[in-house]
C-alpha cells in the first residue's frame, strides 16, 4: 500500500509584490487568490497555510470590462428594514480603491480559519508606496 505524502508548514515566509495597473478585476483577483492558497506551489496541500504574503499595489489603476464602471453595485446591508445601501463601481473606486480587490479576493478564498488567515496576509496599498521594502519582496508580472 502506498502512502500519501502530506506537507508540513515552511519555516520560512515569501513576499510577492503585483503591480494591478491595467490589470482585469476578476482575472487578478483569482490569479492572487491562487498564489495565497498555494497552488502553483508542489508542495500543495488543501488544509496548510504556506506563509506567501502578497503585497498589491496601484489598486486604484484597476479596469474591468464593458459597462460594469458605471453599472456595477455593492450592497451593503445593516439589517434593519430600509437599511439597504448601494453604491457603484466607480464611485468606491474614487472612494475606497483597497475595497474593491479586498471583496473580490475575499470571496475567492476558502471560508473558514485557514481563508481569514489567508486574508490577512494580503496586504494592498492604493498606489505604488509600501513599508515592506525590509521584507525584499519578489516582482510577479501576471499577464
Amino acid at each position: 500500500m502506498n502512502k500519501t505524502y502530506i506537507a508540513q508548514q515552511p519555516k520560512e515566509s515569501k513576499w510577492y509584490i503585483i503591480d494591478a495597473e491595467n490589470k482585469n478585476l476578476g482575472r487578478l483577483s483569482s490569479k492572487i487568490a491562487k498564489l495565497l492558497k498555494g497552488k502553483n506551489s508542489t508542495l500543495y496541500t488543501p488544509h496548510i497555510n504556506n506563509k506567501i504574503y502578497i503585497i498589491l499595489i496601484n489598486s486604484k489603476l484597476i479596469k474591468v470590462t464593458g459597462k460594469k464602471f458605471t453599472q456595477k453595485t455593492y450592497k451593503k446591508y445593516s439589517g434593519y428594514p430600509g437599511g439597504l445601501k448601494t453604491k457603484t463601481f466607480n464611485h468606491i473606486l474614487y472612494q475606497k480603491p483597497n475595497m474593491i480587490l479586498e471583496k473580490s479576493i475575499k470571496g475567492m478564498l476558502p471560508k473558514g480559519i485557514l481563508g481569514r488567515q489567508l486574508f490577512t496576509q494580503l496586504k494592498i496599498y492604493p498606489n505604488n508606496q509600501h513599508p515592506h521594502k525590509s521584507q525584499k519582496p519578489e516582482l510577479i508580472t501576471l499577464t
